[in-house]
């Protein structure tokens, strides 16, 4: 793939991401959602936005849910391999949020926490990407996180 593709295929792993994180937050005390719904897209958009990295660094994408492989296959001086070294609890709703076991089920405060972390990671990954030099529209980011524009800078 030429270098423009891998930066629009970045782009769009982001988007995903942006748009899992959105749907996550508009999930949240729903009536029409249950908290496991919003837990399954906040883990679906850390991993897109880990994922994204991946792409933009034109490195292989695996097919897992883990976001802690994911994390492991960046550049370990990248600051944000520095703040998610266990990222277990939301990579669980990958798939536990899809079955029935109710020893799982998703509370509200699980669903609030998915939300945090997922958020945390996409502005992370944001922030680390325009620190390497990948032209990011810092607008959206900034309308997703609920930072400005200046505090991604």
């Amino acid at each position: 793939m030429q270098d423009d593709v891998y930066l629009v295929e970045g782009q769009k792993w982001l988007r995903y991401a942006q748009g899992d994180l959105q749907a996550a937050e508009a999930a949240i005390g729903q009536s029409d959602f249950e908290p496991r719904h919003v837990c399954f897209f906040a883990q679906q958009a850390a991993e897109k936005a880990l994922k994204a990295v991946l792409v933009f660094l034109q490195r292989d994408v695996p097919r897992t849910h883990d976001l802690d492989v994911l994390v492991n296959k960046l550049p370990q001086k990248w600051p944000l391999v520095q703040e998610f070294d266990d990222l277990n609890n939301l990579t669980d709703w990958a798939v536990d949020s899809r079955y029935p076991d109710p020893e799982n089920d998703a509370t509200d405060e699980d669903a609030s926490e998915a939300i945090r972390q997922a958020r945390a990671v996409f502005i992370a990954v944001r922030r680390d990407l325009r620190a390497h030099g990948f032209d990011i529209a810092l607008e959206e980011a900034a309308e997703v996180s609920g930072l400005s524009a200046d505090e991604l800078r």
